[in-house]
């Protein structure tokens, strides 16, 4: 049975009622196992309880049109990268060395940035995109084989909201974590329906993160094959999101405001919008475009280029349009065991120019971002020296 409890429609408030049981709600709607989807299909009106965030996270959304801050956003445009030169070669051409610099300044002011000509053909982002809707819209007995939480003994996951029992409020999203890297993913274990579309994608935008890592070393005066000698492109995982039309889109959001605990982000989208960056204390839109891809800096990269590069946080919006589909490729080798050690790069210190975090392993600083309860944003200020 699907869990529909309602909420209080004046403040939202979750918890004006003495018996209300946020936890026994959380079992409830974890044990059905169908998720936000599941929640849409039975044709709620009024969001559960548990997705309804606190007014606080909500008070700038942007249908508060007397806001200063949501008309002021407008006012700002994330700059768009053209990669067509990057693909080419690594030769230091002219047109190469101008793509490398627009890297560096979209990395070290924004942390965000779309690129087009990227190589990866329009055709299988469509492909994907569909092959990630034909999966959560399939029938929700084969959907319930790959419902659960073990983030580690896992290969591929579905659920909704990986921090459901630890975060103040549930995001209206269900995603599926997918680890495609270091060790290969046997297609096997990928759902059917959208198999070959996932594996195709993940062979190209890996190709796409190697070019990415590229440029970005070379943004910061080394050799191109630096930070990929370093591991940052050594393991990879997809994350396809699925976003159901809401019905109160004005107490609650897709995904709250975050920062991602990896190296590299590579996001695909589609055209239904919502995604905002917090940039100067002020949410900017990041307007979808056809065959663009998103790209936005980790906070692994932040602590290896001691805040040169900047991860900065980012949020999605609930819509009473729908779905909203995406598919997140995150560069990081997550919690699997490994001894390897990131810190500063050595190259970018001097006496007058020290250390700024100290070293970790990536299963630490991930393990640590996800045992931060009731706080999504960055776990780097645990890492600062």
């Amino acid at each position: 049975m699907v869990v529909v409890s309602g909420t209080d429609e004046v403040s939202g408030n979750t918890s004006l009622s003495p018996s209300y049981d946020r936890m026994k709600e959380l079992r409830e709607f974890d044990e059905t196992k169908v998720g936000v989807k599941g929640l849409a299909d039975a044709g709620v009106v009024k969001i559960p309880r548990i997705f309804v965030h606190p007014p606080d996270t909500l008070h700038d959304l942007p249908s508060h049109l007397g806001s200063i801050q949501s008309r002021r956003q407008t006012h700002l445009t994330i700059p768009v990268i053209d990669l067509q030169e990057a693909i080419v070669g690594v030769d230091q051409t002219e047109a190469r060395k101008e793509v490398v610099d627009k890297i560096w300044q979209a990395s070290e002011t924004w942390g965000f940035f779309p690129v087009v000509n990227h190589g990866i053909p329009q055709t299988l982002l469509l492909e994907t995109l569909e092959g990630v809707r034909r999966f959560y819209e399939q029938d929700t007995e084969i959907k319930k084989q790959f419902y659960s939480r073990d983030f580690v003994g896992e290969k591929v996951v579905h659920n909704s909201n990986y921090d459901l029992y630890s975060s103040p409020a549930a995001d209206w999203r269900d995603t599926m974590y997918c680890v495609m890297g270091p060790q290969p993913l046997d297609p096997q274990e990928l759902p059917l329906i959208c198999r070959d579309a996932l594996m195709e994608y993940s062979k190209q935008v890996r190709r796409l993160g190697i070019v990415l890592f590229e440029l970005l070393s070379e943004s910061l005066g080394l050799n191109p094959k630096h930070l990929i000698d370093m591991g940052c492109a050594g393991g990879h995982a997809l994350l396809p999101h699925y976003y159901p039309a809401c019905p109160q889109p004005e107490l609650t959001l897709g995904t709250s405001k975050h920062s991602d605990n990896d190296f590299l982000t590579i996001l695909l989208q589609d055209q239904i919008g919502g995604l905002q960056v917090l940039y100067q204390n002020q949410w900017v839109n990041v307007s979808p475009m056809p065959g663009a891809l998103i790209i936005n800096i980790g906070d692994l990269l932040q602590l290896i280029s001691k805040d040169i590069f900047k991860s900065i946080e980012h949020r999605v919006l609930a819509h009473s349009k729908g779905p909203r589909l995406s598919v997140a490729c995150f560069f990081t080798t997550g919690l699997q065991s490994s001894t390897r050690v990131y810190g500063p790069i050595k190259e970018l210190l001097s006496k007058d120019n020290p250390p700024v975090y100290r070293e970790t392993t990536i299963k630490e600083y991930t393990a640590s971002y996800r045992e931060k309860k009731f706080d999504r944003s960055s776990a780097l200020a645990y890492f600062k020296l």
